[in-house]
């Protein structure tokens, strides 16, 4: 296993970070070490204030530390996703030995580099002895263009509700939780909607490549929907000319850049299977909305004999008030719902990659099949929340190939959600919808099947 004190702290520069880890690209000065050339480091992050903690053996010795497992997103990696995409679109993820001392030494030289905002709320887990080692995919000679696409899909009709029918099946989730969150004040891509990007027409992919262009200048490149990194920096609209190949004038492009890096940037779109790939996860996945999900959920849990009897009284005199109810994906004594581990998802994606999964009737989904229901939204949840990277040529660069190789385009940030999250999603959908039902003029997402 690599040892993270063979390079210097001063090796690694800051390059982004998620809600559950920061990355940092291998970009040495001087006497480069070949086993780390190419790679970026993938540090756990803890809450903000956390002490450190040290896991001690039975004898309280503090200078023997129980060895931790590798960090759950290779083996999750390696036993799930590389099942539900081609290896060829996902980075290749490696373990890599860290030291406390040097970790501390680490976060004091690099803390200032993060966001302000992200600094306040947490920090990198000091106390990890193992990192991972993923493929650079932003640090190279190249431009590398980092898109969250986000939903791909309007929900099956079946389960919702006739509220929600009406609205749910003309505005697409992103669109509408956009809007929500712009009455808010908040600074979104309101131009952008995944529905295109994902319809493989090159006119509607270019609009949605002009939607997430507007909102990266308009934000000054802060909202996520779109990051573009030149030589691993992260790119901001006052530094647009990093985008441009050497020797050429920006003033070339008069009206600005956003006609070319379009022009450069649909094309790999277009000819990569990743996005198609994503929308038939999506969709495949989610056949129940969390609408029907919740509605599952709430039919399981009243059956359970346990329950009949604590609420007799409900059934007994036929009030029109629901029972009580355990929040979706919230284990109670009805109703048990353990967070997945690695052997749960390998065996759900036995049965989802089988001829059984046909079989299922999902319009009428069988309180049986409820824990397959869960973790497939869960699924369904990190192919709508991850990321894709595409690696560009410089613009202005005519020497950009029209055939886009297979490891061009890659799916990162696929972490597995946690069950704790569908009670917060329940109640979100809610809130989204209950807002978009205000709006005089709402808009219409056209899907593509």
């Amino acid at each position: 296993m690599l040892a993270i004190t063979e390079t210097d702290i001063q090796d690694w520069k800051y390059v982004s970070e998620g809600g559950a880890t920061i990355v940092f690209s291998y970009t040495p000065k001087s006497n480069s070490n070949p086993r780390f050339e190419g790679t970026v480091l993938r540090l756990r992050k803890a809450i903000v204030p956390r002490l450190p903690h040290v896991v001690r053996p039975k004898d309280d010795n503090p200078t023997i530390l129980v060895d931790e497992p590798d960090d759950p997103m290779i083996e999750y990696q390696t036993k799930c996703m590389t099942r539900l995409i081609p290896p060829s679109h996902l980075p290749r993820l490696e373990t890599v030995r860290l030291d406390r001392s040097w970790l501390q030494q680490f976060n004091t030289y690099h803390e200032h580099k993060r966001p302000e905002a992200r600094r306040e709320k947490d920090s990198i887990d000091l106390s990890r002895t193992k990192g991972v080692l993923a493929t650079d995919l932003v640090g190279g000679d190249w431009l590398a263009v980092e898109i969250k696409p986000k939903w791909a899909f309007l929900p099956n009709p079946s389960h919702l509700s006739p509220q929600t029918h009406p609205i749910k099946t003309q505005t697409c989730r992103f669109c509408m939780h956009s809007h929500m969150r712009s009455e808010s004040g908040k600074m979104v891509a309101l131009g952008y909607c995944p529905l295109d990007l994902f319809s493989g027409d090159e006119e509607r992919v270019s609009k949605a490549v002009d939607g997430l262009w507007k909102s990266w200048a308009d934000s000054n490149g802060t909202v996520n929907n779109l990051k573009i990194f030149s030589r691993g920096k992260v790119v901001r609209p006052a530094e647009a000319h990093l985008m441009i190949a050497g020797g050429v004038d920006p003033l070339q492009y008069p009206e600005g850049l956003r006609d070319i890096f379009r022009a450069a940037l649909v094309r790999p779109l277009l000819q990569t299977p990743v996005l198609h790939i994503l929308s038939k996860l999506q969709r495949t996945l989610d056949l129940l909305d969390i609408e029907g999900l919740a509605k599952l959920w709430r039919r399981t849990e009243a059956s359970a004999p346990l329950y009949r009897t604590t609420f007799a009284s409900f059934f007994e005199e036929s009030s029109t008030e629901d029972p009580p109810s355990t929040p979706l994906g919230v284990s109670s004594l009805f109703l048990s719902s353990p967070e997945p581990n690695i052997a749960d998802w390998t065996d759900f994606l036995d049965t989802y990659l089988s001829p059984a999964s046909a079989n299922l009737n999902n319009s009428a989904p069988a309180p049986e099949n409820l824990r397959y229901y869960l973790l497939a939204y869960l699924l369904s949840a990190t192919f709508k929340d991850c990321s894709i990277i595409i690696r560009l040529g410089f613009l202005g660069d005519d020497t950009q190939s029209d055939i886009v190789k297979p490891d061009s385009v890659r799916v990162i940030d696929l972490d597995p959600k946690s069950m704790d999250k569908l009670r917060g999603w329940e109640k979100l959908d809610t809130e989204i919808v209950t807002a978009y039902a205000k709006k005089l003029d709402p808009k219409v997402c056209i899907d593509t099947i």
